[in-house]
């Protein structure tokens, strides 16, 4: 019992010092998970807009697989990223097994699917209630993606944070391309799951910690924004 009491009161004293192992593996959390979370919107938000306004043949097999992609187990990502980048792959002659950018490849084709599907689900329901005044407008499809995506902002902005909280807790496909490599690609989750099996509790609690303040940060936000909306659509 005293050794998790000690494991406790060090891992709030690596915390409060801002511990320089500590602080480099939260920073390089954020970086990769804040680019992967960028690009998966950017094709992500897009690819929903439009699945939600355009109509045509295999619209229903591209949603059933959209939604599929959902539940994509990260460590098949993992491995088909690694034999896409390893030396013997198609990519290998990129050197990017190993390094951030192999991590932020894995983390976008995990999280895309996930934008994209919630966006599209968000969007329809928008698009079925002014469907009719846009095409009277005379607005284009394309127009119409964009004034929907403007429309829903308030949600799209839950379906963005929705995706980066899935960013943060995922380790296994990040631990296979990433390689858990100290100082290189070592990340929070990835961090926590090598620092238990050393019996480093402190540095592992530490990051914990921190995960689960950035989880309630996440969801605080969303929480805030989801009352926003109502707001906005009751005014």
């Amino acid at each position: 019992m005293s050794d998790i009491t000690d494991a406790i009161v060090n891992a709030f004293y690596l915390i409060i010092t801002a511990d320089r192992d500590l602080v480099e593996i939260v920073i390089l959390s954020l970086q990769v998970n804040l680019l992967a979370i960028f690009i998966s919107c950017a094709i992500g938000l897009s690819l929903g807009a439009l699945l939600a306004v355009y109509r045509f043949r295999g619209r229903t097999i591209t949603l059933i697989a959209l939604s599929a992609l959902m539940g994509l187990p990260p460590v098949v990502v993992g491995l088909i990223v690694y034999m896409f980048l390893s030396n013997s792959g198609p990519l290998g002659v990129l050197g990017l097994l190993y390094t951030p950018t192999a991590m932020v490849i894995a983390q976008v084709i995990l999280i895309t699917p996930i934008i994209a599907a919630l966006t599209r689900q968000t969007l329809e329901a928008i698009y079925e209630e002014y469907k009719e005044q846009l095409k009277s407008l005379g607005v284009g499809k394309l127009g119409m993606a964009a004034t929907l995506l403007w429309d829903g902002r308030y949600q799209l902005i839950t379906v963005i944070l929705v995706g980066f909280g899935r960013a943060l807790s995922e380790v296994g496909a990040v631990m296979i391309v990433g390689g858990n490599i100290n100082h290189v690609t070592r990340i929070m989750t990835t961090a926590i799951a090598l620092e238990t099996s050393k019996g480093n509790l402190s540095l592992a609690l530490g990051l914990g910690i921190i995960l689960i303040i950035l989880s309630f940060i996440v969801n605080g936000l969303v929480h805030a924004i989801n009352l926003t909306a109502e707001r906005y659509a009751y005014a």
